[in-house]
């Protein structure tokens, strides 16, 4: 059965105007230039040390670009990008439409719907008016956590985190474009891409208990040795930001994994192309 859920924690802003494409290739995380009309990618504002400041999904319409946005950093977003543009003939303006999810991804999706850029199995969103619904955003996160992906005010604080950390270089779509020119941020990016230093990743945590309320930075721990910081969670599953050797020396020792008295197993998620350390 087709899942659709209204995405309320979302919103939306608009760019055009003649400079549009240049604004944002020179300023964000993914490609812009090579997005087609009615594509979609996921990408990012960094501050210059290249930590996220902001993310969001970004489909291109005929007369410029929507940002997907949590509803919360819409306005510091739009207020972020007027000052970075200048004199640039761009503008920017709040998009009313609401934003819908559905699951899974099949041949009778809506029109306008477009594939989540991140992973296909977290479905379609549509920006519009008047769909009918018949779960809630409570349902899509559970579907996004046991997907293995992260998001940024449910498991991360925007400006604490650099794009590695946050999966970015794994998306299908988007995320991080290491072939492109320069953006803010891009130097410190590219560095930890070709060093392979990315140190701290997030990765699927479970339990044979349901876990209790908000565990959202809640330490992972081993020997009484602080080796992650919990994310969200639902049910018995869960995410978590975790140092990559800590983990791997913990599970050669096979020593437990504990989230207060709460033992857990750790997971990569099927799309990973990292591995444990060895």
């Amino acid at each position: 059965m087709q899942k659709i859920a209204p995405l309320t924690s979302r919103a939306l802003l608009r760019l055009d105007g003649s400079d549009v494409v240049g604004f944002l290739q020179n300023l964000v995380t993914c490609e812009v230039e090579d997005l087609d009309i009615g594509a979609a990618s996921f990408g990012a504002l960094l501050t210059p040390q290249g930590k996220i400041l902001f993310d969001f999904l970004m489909l291109r319409e005929a007369d410029g670009f929507i940002l997907d946005v949590d509803r919360e950093q819409r306005d510091a977003l739009s207020k972020r990008l007027t000052f970075y543009k200048l004199r640039a003939d761009v503008q920017i303006s709040n998009d009313q439409r609401a934003v819908f999810a559905g699951w899974p991804v099949s041949e009778s999706r809506p029109d306008r719907s477009f594939v989540d850029p991140r992973q296909e199995n977290l479905g379609w969103r549509l920006y519009g008016e008047g769909l009918d619904t018949n779960t809630d955003e409570a349902d899509w996160n559970e579907k996004r956590i046991a997907s293995g992906v992260p998001q940024s005010g449910s498991d991360f604080e925007l400006g604490s985190l650099f794009p590695h950390d946050a999966l970015m270089d794994q998306w299908q779509q988007g995320g991080v474009d290491f072939s492109k020119g320069c953006y803010v941020g891009q130097e410190v990016v590219s560095r930890m891409q070709h060093r392979g230093a990315a140190r701290n990743r997030f990765v699927l945590v479970s339990s044979g208990k349901v876990f209790p309320g908000n565990l959202v930075g809640t330490n992972l721990t081993t020997n009484g040795k602080r080796i992650g910081t919990m994310g969200s969670s639902t049910g018995s599953s869960g995410l978590a930001l975790v140092r990559l050797d800590r983990i791997g020396s913990a599970l050669d020792a096979n020593t437990p994994i504990m989230i207060g008295e709460i033992g857990v197993e750790l997971s990569l998620p099927e799309f990973a192309t990292f591995g444990w350390p060895q």
